[in-house]
């Protein structure tokens, strides 16, 4: 029965992942892809927070695998990072390109040990 809970939380994750990078980047007149963006660093802080939650003890294996594997796992989207990404540099615009991948990294990575971080202070 552990698949349904990633089903679950994929079918919320990817629908709110299409529509979140739909608003943000009807707000933002520029190239860089600042929906996919969002949720990557948005859905790394998430899967930080629900993994130090679980390793505290605070939060069971079946909430990690509804929250994090089903939504940041549906949320979340290394595919079309890489294909925005590779857009960029291929129209000339490699510095946005760039300063994605770099961003990107960072950001998700600070996001994921933010959320670790916390879930350590809340529940540790």
């Amino acid at each position: 029965m552990n698949w349904v809970l990633v089903v679950v939380g994929a079918m919320v994750g990817a629908p709110l992942r299409y529509l979140t990078d739909r608003t943000i980047q009807a707000r933002h007149d520029t190239v860089f892809p600042w929906g996919t963006f969002a949720v990557n660093v948005v859905g790394s802080f998430v899967l930080g927070l629900i993994t130090g939650a679980v390793s505290a003890g605070a939060a069971s294996s079946q909430l990690q695998l509804l929250l994090g594997t089903g939504l940041c796992g549906a949320l979340t989207t290394y595919s079309t990072f890489s294909y925005e990404t590779l857009r960029l540099a291929e129209q000339g615009a490699r510095f946005f390109a760039a300063a994605n991948v770099v961003a990107s990294v960072v950001a998700g990575l600070g996001a994921a040990f933010t959320g670790v971080a916390l879930a350590q202070a809340l529940w540790g």
